[in-house]
């Protein structure tokens, strides 16, 4: 097998053929091939249907569409050996796609592929992403998909955690906390899902005056409250306050 090394010196192109249908339910496959001097790959990227509670139970077609090429980014991961390294690549792309400036400009159909591809090379180049992850938004941009990179990179996420056995656990609080706090709720969220890893994402609300709370399972629909305006609200219902707004 290829070691990591022999990767980042070897050439990899992703190479598409036709580009997804969204105007019917049965879409013609698109597919993916993956070749270089180590190895080669071929990919297929095929819609998958996902019936989301937290959506109202309908399947939407972005969702099938971004399920579709995270799964065949984790494919190309796999089949490389660099799950882990294509994670932390994707996470880049989630910081940096998170300013929404860039992704209008990506979105912007005035700005023609070629600029919007040495934009790609020049983030791959300064993220230093992997060969396989930085073709991968150029195909996206072919594609006219990039307008799903976040949906890609929630659907990533995902199928990372599924693969890893990993229990990915929200903490939000009022002030970032201390990293040995972080240590203890990971090792209290291992306990309770019996989670072979957990992973920590942490988030900032002043609105919860103090203390934090912990969101984790499925789509985050278990939550963990310890914070002073949870505490605050149940002795208001208590005390049938109503709507009585308590200041600290």
């Amino acid at each position: 097998m290829a070691t990591a090394a022999a990767l980042q010196q070897t050439p990899i192109t992703l190479q598409y053929r036709s580009p997804p249908s969204t105007e019917h339910h049965s879409k013609p496959t698109t597919r993916l091939a993956l070749t270089s001097t180590l190895k080669t790959c071929k990919l297929t990227v095929k819609p998958l249907l996902r019936r989301r509670a937290r959506r109202g139970g309908g399947a939407r077609m972005a969702d099938t569409a971004a399920s579709s090429y995270a799964n065949a980014l984790a494919d190309v991961a796999k089949s490389n050996n660099t799950l882990d390294r294509t994670f932390a690549d994707v996470e880049k792309i989630e910081k940096f796609f998170s300013d929404e400036s860039v992704l209008g400009f990506f979105t912007n159909p005035t700005i023609v592929d070629e600029v919007k591809r040495g934009i790609v090379d020049e983030i791959a180049k300064s993220s230093a992403l992997q060969p396989h992850v930085a073709n991968f938004l150029s195909i996206l941009v072919d594609m006219k998909r990039i307008d799903l990179v976040k949906e890609i990179v929630k659907e990533f996420e995902a199928v990372y955690n599924d693969l890893t056995a990993t229990e990915l656990a929200v903490v939000t609080s009022v002030v970032k906390l201390e990293s040995q706090h972080l240590a203890q709720i990971a090792k209290g969220v291992q306990k309770l899902t019996g989670a072979k890893n957990v992973r920590i994402k942490t988030a900032i609300d002043p609105g919860l005056v103090a203390g934090f709370t912990i969101r984790y399972g499925n789509s985050g629909s278990k939550l963990i409250d310890m914070s002073v305006k949870k505490q605050l609200e149940e002795i208001a219902a208590q005390l049938d306050l109503g709507d009585i707004q308590l200041a600290v």
